[in-house]
């Protein structure tokens, strides 16, 4: 999708259309024998037990999955679909500008659909769907892509760690783990050299600042309604505005998977160098900015 400069005010979100809104003790001598104590579960068995037992239903109408979309009618469906099995939330499609049938198609598997009248590019839709989820007071959003390759089953472990206090930003990395799609070597070069950049300057681990499969609080994403937010493409940039604007963000393993379509927004070979530019000067104009104002942070 072709980055544009414009960031959306609330008034300029375009229509939306939707489908549907102690005992005492004993003397050891005449205590009769006990039985041992039984053996600890294994980590894995606990987990799963928490998992059978959280009520996934709780998290009806507290939160939305945004998607970000450009001329994605080709697999767009099935992803829904898959949401819709993975998790209760609302789903918005922010539809930017497509020339294909990517809104009725949205609209057919009962997504609410907002659309640009015009393509913006990926950072402008995403501040579309912050805009939309802030004035709904929703309070976690997911955002995923449309593409196919964010694996829907890990919407509930990113919003779970949002809803039960863990951080403010949860990021899927594919590299936590290393398992499903890994893109090929000279895009993992870009993503190690954003990686350690962020690493540095946030001082924790950053395996994956590319990642776009993300959990964010009601405070962090009215946050990113300002203009702070990169308009382009919004990644490592985003981890070091988030660091510097007091935030904590933690990451978790996802599997991917590559792109049904094939197609990627660096794909080729001059956009990848593209992009390699914009980004490092986005992170030096968010290293040169006054931290931000205290005042323009959500409580």
């Amino acid at each position: 999708m072709s980055p544009h400069p414009t960031q959306l005010q609330d008034s300029e979100v375009a229509s939306t259309e939707t489908s549907s809104q102690a005992s005492p003790a004993e003397v050891a001598s005449e205590a009769p024998a006990r039985e041992p104590p039984p053996a600890a579960e294994p980590e894995d068995s606990a987990e799963e037990e928490d998992e059978e037992e959280f009520d996934i239903e709780s998290l009806r109408g507290r939160g939305v999955v945004l998607i970000p979309a450009y001329n994605e009618e080709q697999c767009l469906g099935e992803v829904l679909d898959r949401i819709r099995a993975s998790c209760p939330f609302d789903i918005l499609i922010v539809d930017d500008g497509s020339v294909d049938s990517t809104a009725r198609v949205a609209r057919s598997h009962g997504a609410t659909v907002v659309r640009h009248p015009f393509n913006m590019g990926y950072g402008a839709a995403l501040q579309t769907g912050y805009k939309f989820a802030s004035r709904r007071h929703y309070e976690v959003l997911v955002q995923i892509d449309a593409d196919g390759q964010h694996d829907p089953a890990y919407i509930v472990p990113l919003a779970r760690r949002i809803l039960e206090g863990h951080s403010d930003a949860c990021v899927g990395s594919r590299f936590l783990v290393g398992e499903g799609y890994i893109p090929p070597l000279a895009r993992r070069a870009g993503m190690v050299l954003f990686g350690k950049i962020a690493s540095i300057v946030t001082r924790r681990r950053v395996t994956d600042p590319t990642s776009g499969y993300q959990a964010l609080s009601r405070r962090v994403f009215t946050f990113f309604k300002s203009d702070l937010f990169p308009a382009d493409y919004p990644d490592a940039d985003v981890l070091i505005l988030l660091y510097r604007a007091g935030f904590h963000a933690e990451e978790i393993p996802v599997k991917m998977q590559a792109s049904v379509t094939g197609q990627s927004m660096h794909g080729g070979i001059i956009r990848p160098l593209f992009y390699v530019f914009k980004m490092l000067l986005s992170i030096c104009v968010t290293l040169l900015r006054e931290p931000p104002d205290p005042e323009r942070i959500p409580h």
